[in-house]
């Protein structure tokens, strides 16, 4: 990716998670990008594009971190499933933590006909499938009922910690987790 295009994505990116979507104008980021309206509607035609990269973007990132983190545990499906949250909190704890885009992005396009808040849909799915996939991996029968209650549990706890940083909401959804996936692999 240009070197310009990035650092336009990343300036978004960082004004979106910290000041707002809709409170992020594009003359901010063009502002603090160091760059003019012209060369960021070269990259992106529409703020709704930028959005759209944004989303994109963190979820991808999350997404691939999230997969090192559980790459490390080499072929340990029972493992995986029981370090997930461990690795979730390790991120929600971290300082530079600023909360999950899709869900940001969702609370500020209510709308479920708006491109911006369907696209956060899919990735609020997409979590979901992957978690149901590690589930699946390490033989829960119910995979897609137990995926169901640890993004619950996600999501939730990563509201409460961007409303309230050290809430201490992401430590009990860890707990919380660790019964459901216990429970789940007796029953399996």
């Amino acid at each position: 990716m240009n070197a310009l295009k990035q650092k336009i994505l990343q300036v978004s990116t960082d004004l979106f998670q910290t000041r707002g979507i809709n409170s992020t104008g594009v003359d901010t980021i063009v502002a603090v990008a160091g760059t003019t309206k012209m060369t960021l509607y070269k990259y992106f035609s529409t703020k709704e594009e930028l959005i759209l990269a944004v989303l994109q973007q963190s979820h991808q990132d999350f997404q691939s971190w999230m997969n090192d983190k559980l790459g490390g545990l080499g072929d340990k499906p029972d493992e995986k499933i029981q370090k997930l949250f461990d690795f979730i909190e390790e991120w929600v704890t971290s300082p530079t933590f600023v909360g999950v885009a899709f869900i940001k992005a969702s609370a500020e396009f209510p709308n479920e006909e708006n491109r911006i808040h369907q696209l956060s849909s899919q990735q609020s799915r997409e979590f979901r499938q992957f978690i149901t996939r590690l589930a699946q991996e390490a033989n829960i029968k119910d995979a897609d009922g137990l995926a169901l209650q640890l993004s619950i549990l996600f999501e939730g706890a990563v509201q409460a910690e961007q409303i309230k940083r050290g809430s201490g909401a992401i430590k009990s959804a860890k707990k919380a987790a660790k019964t459901l996936i216990d429970l789940a692999l007796k029953q399996s």
